[in-house]
């Protein structure tokens, strides 16, 4: 029973990062969908992040303040000038920006191009040194041509719409593969390729963040108190922003409707809940690994999506999406690879200090003995 039972804690406890960032996939998606409700309902984006960023940090702060108040390190000008900057990474570029993208297209293409997530970050874990490259090694090949192939996706779905695959009237009628009007006869699809370049924007900034987040947490060691304090410098930063860009005072309004629940539940479970979440799985695996699970999410919203907000799904979408996730899982194959190659060293390394601690205690030994050796010599001299 005993063996047994050192198996499962051993296996929940292997299975909790991929547990943890999978279920954050569906508070995402579920985040998605109902922004798309409000957005179309004629919420500002702007007052949305405000909204959603107050009700993170004021979830978050009594946890941080009781459950970490022996381990808060004290904030040094460079640690609040780093939380200054996250702050800005997501609350309030990664979360405009993504949301503009979210209003000109469909929760389904949005989630979609999010998933050139990992390669950008893998991109950015190269130039700051937190990723190597050997390209004798086939697994950095892999990483390499992975972010390639995703970019490329990313790319097809900007600039390539394409028919639509499944149209919101299909269900239960034959109307598949329609042609969708082309690039210069609808005024949509210049909105669709703005929409595009904004949720690009927002997903580098969502990289960034990644990486700067992984520093930061070597530095300051408290993960709920970061997040709380990322959300609170979050929330005012976008103020200001809001208070520059939206000038209709109408537009702060909000009520016990569809609007408040938005901002609840994306600043709770898609901000609070999330950064946290996402920090812990940062310090045990890296920030490409949390990046990792974005193709779940598309899934999920995409099923969501296709039922309550009854969205087209184009050609172009689809066939991109294909390159992107190709692309994603060569990267991971070659983390996955990196992280077997570093256990199989491990040993080898635990053994050669086994040796190197048994040769230093041999020596000390017999050191030992020849100055015991000596002193009696000395003795019946």
């Amino acid at each position: 029973m005993g063996m047994q039972g050192n198996y499962i804690s051993g296996l929940f406890k292997t299975s909790k990062p991929y547990i943890a960032m999978t279920s954050l996939q569906f508070g995402y998606a579920g985040m998605n969908v109902i922004t798309k409700l409000s957005l179309n309902g004629g919420m500002s984006h702007y007052v949305l992040v405000v909204y959603r960023h107050a009700f993170a940090a004021a979830s978050m702060a009594p946890f941080a303040l009781i459950l970490e108040r022996k381990i808060r390190t004290k904030i040094t000008w460079s640690i609040f000038m780093q939380i200054f900057v996250l702050g800005l990474l997501g609350p309030v570029i990664d979360q405009n920006f993504y949301y503009a993208g979210l209003n000109y297209t469909s929760p389904t293409f949005s989630c979609a191009m999010s998933n050139i997530l990992p390669a950008m970050t893998f991109v950015l874990a190269l130039i700051f040194r937190m990723e190597k490259v050997d390209m004798k090694r086939v697994r950095c090949q892999a990483k390499v041509a992975g972010t390639l192939v995703t970019v490329a996706g990313a790319m097809l779905m900007t600039i390539y719409k394409g028919a639509i695959v499944i149209s919101s009237g299909s269900h239960g009628h034959d109307e598949h593969m329609v042609e969708a009007p082309m690039s210069g006869a609808d005024p949509s699809d210049k909105d669709w390729l703005k929409g595009s370049i904004f949720v690009i924007i927002a997903t580098l900034a969502w990289a960034a963040l990644f990486i700067i987040q992984a520093f930061t947490l070597t530095r300051y060691p408290a993960p709920l108190s970061l997040t709380t304090l990322i959300c609170f410098v979050g929330t005012l930063q976008s103020i200001v922003v809001t208070l520059c860009l939206e000038h209709a005072p109408s537009a702060w309004n909000i009520g016990f409707d569809m609007n408040l629940f938005t901002a609840a539940y994306s600043g709770i479970v898609a901000s609070g809940i999330a950064y946290y979440v996402q920090g812990l799985v940062i310090q045990d695996k890296g920030p490409v690994f949390a990046s990792a699970f974005s193709p779940l999410m598309m899934i999920i919203v995409a099923i969501m999506g296709s039922f309550v907000l009854s969205e087209n799904i184009y050609l172009g979408g689809i066939l991109g999406a294909i390159l992107i996730v190709l692309g994603l899982y060569s990267v991971l194959w070659g983390k996955y690879k990196e992280g077997q190659e570093k256990e199989e060293q491990l040993p080898v390394a635990i053994k050669d200090g086994e040796v190197n601690g048994q040769c230093k205690e041999l020596q000390d030994h017999v050191a030992e003995s020849h100055v015991n050796k000596m002193m009696n010599n000395n003795q019946f001299a």
